[in-house]
């Protein structure tokens, strides 16, 4: 049986890498994203679906919805899709760029569990078992200085799969949490810094190798395709560079002699 899995966020950085490595293991991947150009090369490259929509909007969710349910259904909702803007402290935060933090990462995701879970329950009772799987970060598990804004969004959205897992006990139906520290990506520090190349160059500046977007869609891969009856309930992944969310270090690790 091929399993379908709707990856959101696809058109770049993890969800990207997450549609490549759920093709790699045998599974059909609906790519949804906003930007449809980014998408087809996604497409093509990987043998994906591209849906675009935009996760904010109602009206998008329910049309991915219904054409999810008239094309042989979904078996996996990979939840990537979010993202953080500003880095400022609480007293100077723009309130625009929080109130769009909580709709790209917690509103957003209500919006597409209520639209999926008739379809995600209709794949378990035929097929055995569905899956919800959230990246959320480790940014929902401590606060830092100038990252209340993302903090309270990330900590909303690991509420929800918390809430979930409680809500579908009894159900065959998998609720797991994936939850990076740093991560390399193309555009995620980009976008957080209004588009600043320099600042978003400095964040990761001299630090040995954080983590990249495969190795978290690795992750995604190895949860998805354990056996069934296998929930990893929270997945936390930093580099080792990284011990905790405000402890990193930047030049080679090296052994204490």
């Amino acid at each position: 049986m091929t399993r379908r899995a709707v990856v959101t966020g696809a058109s770049t950085g993890i969800g990207e890498a997450t549609v490549a490595a759920l093709r790699g293991s045998g599974w059909d991947v609906v790519a949804v994203a906003r930007r449809a150009e980014r998408l087809a090369a996604v497409e093509e490259a990987t043998g994906a679906t591209a849906f675009a929509a935009d996760l904010t909007k109602r009206a998008d969710v329910d049309a991915l919805a219904g054409w999810l349910g008239e094309t042989g259904g979904v078996h996996a909702l990979v939840q990537v899709a979010g993202g953080a803007r500003g880095s400022d402290r609480v007293e100077d935060g723009d309130p625009a760029d929080w109130q769009w933090m909580f709709d790209a990462n917690v509103l957003s995701t209500q919006r597409l569990v209520a639209a999926l879970l008739p379809l995600l329950r209709r794949a378990a009772a035929a097929d055995g078992h569905a899956d919800l799987l959230f990246v959320t970060s480790t940014a929902a598990q401590g606060a830092y200085p100038g990252g209340a804004g993302y903090n309270a969004a990330k900590a909303g959205e690991a509420m929800i799969a918390h809430a979930l897992r409680l809500e579908l006990n009894g159900e065959p139906i998998r609720v797991v949490e994936v939850a990076p520290g740093m991560v390399h990506t193309e555009e995620f520090s980009l976008n957080r810094l209004g588009g600043d190349r320099a600042a978003a160059d400095r964040v990761y500046a001299d630090v040995p190798a954080p983590l990249v977007a495969a190795d978290v869609a690795d992750v995604i891969a190895y949860a998805l395709n354990a056996p069934g009856h296998v929930n990893l309930d929270l997945i936390t992944m930093r580099p080792v560079a990284q011990s905790a969310q405000h402890l990193l270090a930047r030049g080679p690790l090296r052994v204490r002699e």
